[in-house]
């Protein structure tokens, strides 16, 4: 498989500078545009099953990325679970009840058509990337080919890179991470409320989700204890709280 001559200069630059604690270098606004899309966000897993924000587009492209994450619904999370890119390319055609509570939300942001892939090796999914357009349209044949060498690339830098300690360590809140307070937020929560951390994740996104607030605001809240999901002390018999 040969791709164009954009994606190999895309191809390129891809590998971060020595000594750098990017995982990708070059500009991912370009390599989205090779591809026929306005932005780009690439999510990869933690050690701990979390998703971290590590290369974006300037734009809605991290907008679109953290709504995927708080709601826990649409094609970053399809591709991941079906280890499969997955295409649409016009969101207004979408079934209601395949992202019920995402499709709406995503109208409203600008984003007509979405292309996802997952990085996964065998049955792993390591993270994904996700490209979104404000204008609907399908991709071209030469589009889908660097797409998927643009991937394997991807993927091959992640393996590739040595074990990164502040990786397994984001839930104590290293701030260079995008969702650094979303993880420290949701150990915090797995304390207050006594749940498994996939269960604090999940009260964290509801909260989000109800307030319509931004997950991340949510849990810059949730670090600086303005907010907090410890269970009211109940009541005695004389109707005061006990301590």
């Amino acid at each position: 498989m040969t791709c164009s001559d954009e994606m190999s200069q895309v191809l390129a630059e891809l590998r971060p500078r020595p000594g750098s604690a990017d995982f990708f270098g070059g500009d991912p606004a370009r390599c989205a545009v090779v591809l026929g899309f306005d932005g780009l966000a690439v999510s990869l897993t933690t050690a701990m099953g979390f998703s971290e924000l590590v290369w974006c587009s300037p734009g809605i492209s991290a907008a679109f990325e953290d709504m995927q994450f708080t709601l826990g619904q649409g094609p970053a999370w399809d591709a991941a679970a079906r280890l499969a890119a997955v295409t649409e390319p016009e969101m207004h055609t979408v079934a209601v009840d395949r992202w019920p509570a995402l499709l709406g939300e995503a109208v409203t942001l600008g984003v007509r058509a979405v292309f996802s892939m997952p990085l996964h090796l065998g049955g792993a999914c390591l993270g994904t990337v996700t490209f979104q357009r404000a204008t609907p349209g399908t991709m071209t044949a030469r589009a889908l080919l660097d797409a998927r060498l643009l991937a394997a690339a991807m993927l091959a830098l992640v393996l590739d890179r040595p074990p990164d300690p502040q990786i397994s360590a984001i839930a104590e809140g290293h701030s260079q991470f995008h969702r650094a307070a979303v993880h420290q937020a949701t150990g915090m929560i797995s304390v207050q409320a006594e749940v498994t951390l996939a269960q604090a994740l999940l009260l964290l996104r509801a909260y989000s989700y109800r307030h319509a607030r931004p997950v991340g605001d949510v849990a810059a809240d949730v670090v600086a204890r303005r907010v907090h999901f410890r269970e009211p002390p109940e009541p005695d018999a004389s109707g005061r709280t006990k301590e």
